[in-house]
């Protein structure tokens, strides 16, 4: 078995949740794979060094995809003529998007429909691309992977993919510490978070994320905590500057933007509860982090994230702000129903492998190539 690995998408250090997963799976399948397996990863210019040229053989295609017009002719008319060159029997779109074409099979993995749910999300382009692109992949492809049940009704329902066309593969939790933790007293000079306790959220800021009814959450609690909201900065942040100010908690909230693993490490470990509002995720790997970590959660309780959290977190309404505000008390209150919940995270935690979903990824090859 000769597979492809269209990684044209990814540029290191950019690519945010689809990166992460990239990287954990790729050493997880080659170590699953039959011993004769070869790999060839088609990357773009930029592509840079990463575990794909550990596991084979790698070929640029000469895009670069910060212009969108490049990548979409990378992935639609290079990378299939460079695939039949290289002699793969399949190629695996690992973000959604795939080529149309090519005397190969094919298997795309789908994370979500978040395009279609929330198109607020992307620029305005890039989700009318999307609305092209996704479905035109899904319809050509041998065989489609989904990181959850809930992804995978949404391919059913809103693209009409046949049920039986899509497989689901949770995605799963690497090394737990990738680097050692900044010293929480530096972290908390630095972040000015005095003595205080912290409650976490890593997330982009993006309105599907929900910040807003957060912040608003946030203002209901008695005796708040100073809320760190960790992750890359949008046009979207500014909104949500303004909105804490407006309703007084400006002062509770820090902004860290984008971190290093040694900060976002140290604030796993000071934080006294992790939170997670997002309106719609394809999976929600935050979450299992929070819990492979022994961390409190209180996360939404839609699309795909009650099924990461299982019984493990409390479930909110994410579209009432006093609910939010209720699970965030009753986690910071702590106590044995807290305890129980952190016991049942670290278990369902270990559920989670990438050698899991390496071998889920592998029978998804496997139905493909056998495909009529």
């Amino acid at each position: 078995m000769h597979i492809g690995l269209n990684l044209i998408f990814l540029v290191p250090g950019e690519t945010g949740g689809m990166e992460v997963a990239t990287r954990e799976l790729l050493p997880a399948l080659a170590a699953a794979a039959p011993a004769e397996t070869r790999f060839t990863a088609f990357v773009n210019r930029d592509g840079g060094p990463g575990p794909w040229d550990e596991i084979g053989r790698t070929v640029v295609v000469p895009v670069r995809v910060a212009n969108r017009a490049e990548w979409v002719r990378g992935e639609q008319q290079l990378l299939p003529r460079l695939a039949v060159a290289a002699g793969v029997d399949l190629v695996h779109s690992l973000a959604s998007t795939a080529p149309a074409w090519g005397a190969f099979r094919r298997v795309v993995t789908v994370h979500d429909l978040i395009y279609r749910r929330h198109p607020e999300a992307h620029g305005a382009m890039r989700a009318l691309g999307m609305r092209v692109l996704v479905p035109l992949a899904v319809r050509r492809a041998h065989r489609v992977i989904a990181d959850s049940q809930s992804t995978r009704d949404d391919l059913v329902r809103a693209l009409r993919t046949p049920a039986g066309k899509v497989d689901v593969v949770p995605l799963g939790i690497g090394t737990i510490r990738r680097s050692a933790p900044t010293a929480e007293s530096e972290l908390r000079e630095r972040l000015d978070l005095a003595g205080r306790r912290v409650l976490l959220s890593l997330s982009a800021k993006r309105p599907h994320k929900n910040l807003a009814r957060l912040l608003d959450a946030l203002a209901l609690v008695e005796d708040p905590p100073i809320l760190v909201l960790a992750g890359y900065p949008t046009e979207h942040e500014r909104e949500l500057r303004a909105h804490a100010a407006a309703i007084g908690v400006a002062d509770q909230v820090r902004w860290p933007g984008w971190l290093s693993d040694s900060d976002v490490e140290g604030l796993w470990s000071l934080s006294a509860a992790f939170v997670y509002p997002s309106l719609y995720e394809g999976f929600g790997l935050p979450v299992l982090e929070a819990m492979a970590r022994g961390v409190p959660v209180a996360c939404a309780a839609t699309s795909s994230l009650p099924e990461v959290a299982g019984l493990a977190a409390l479930l909110f309404d994410p579209t009432d702000p006093r609910a939010i505000a209720n699970a965030l008390s009753e986690l910071l209150a702590g106590g044995a129903d807290v305890l129980q919940r952190v016991e049942l995270g670290l278990q369902r935690a270990l559920e989670f492998t990438w050698e899991r979903t390496a071998l889920g990824v592998l029978r998804s090859y496997e139905r493909a190539l056998g495909a009529p």
